[in-house]
């Protein structure tokens, strides 16, 4: 589990995890999602359960994309979806001690050698990243992703040096 204090409103944080804009402005390069019927979500409509999703980073190629299903959005302050491989996403927005807190969980991930690095390990650290990330534009309009795509391999390269 995974928790932030955000300077927002429980509603102001729930509309940027549930519409495909909302999510491109501080997690994803492009959010695509389709009802349960084939329509197109604009960038402004809200998800749904049921809805399924194809997601892609900044840093990426277009070959490199996520897919999976929202499971539930209740339209104030709670979302939850599939996240391929690795298990199912809920975040939920809430007040504890008065102060806006997301609250992240991700479970149900694989628990071989592999998941345990990718999924329990590299997933927290992302997911980490794009809270701060979240509360950083929130609080600062401040969007702390690479949207360079020139750095990407130069980054790399010094990430594993």
């Amino acid at each position: 589990m995974l928790r932030i204090p955000v300077n927002a409103s429980i509603q102001e944080i729930y509309d940027r995890w549930t519409s495909p804009g909302g999510l491109e402005s501080f997690f994803l390069r492009q959010a695509l999602f389709t009802t349960a019927e084939g329509a197109a979500k604009m960038n402004g409509q809200k998800i749904g359960q049921g809805d399924t999703y194809q997601w892609r980073w900044f840093g990426y190629p277009d070959s490199v994309t996520e897919t999976g299903t929202v499971l539930a959005a209740n339209g104030k302050d709670f979302l939850q979806f599939t996240f391929g491989k690795a298990g199912t996403v809920s975040v939920s927005v809430k007040t504890m001690e008065g102060a806006t807190i997301i609250e992240l969980i991700q479970d149900n991930i694989p628990t071989d050698e592999d998941a345990k690095f990718n999924y329990h390990i590299g997933c927290q650290g992302g997911w980490l990243f794009y809270l701060v990330n979240l509360k950083s534009l929130m609080e600062g309009g401040i969007d702390l992703r690479n949207r360079d795509e020139k750095l990407t391999q130069a980054l790399t390269q010094v990430i594993n040096s």
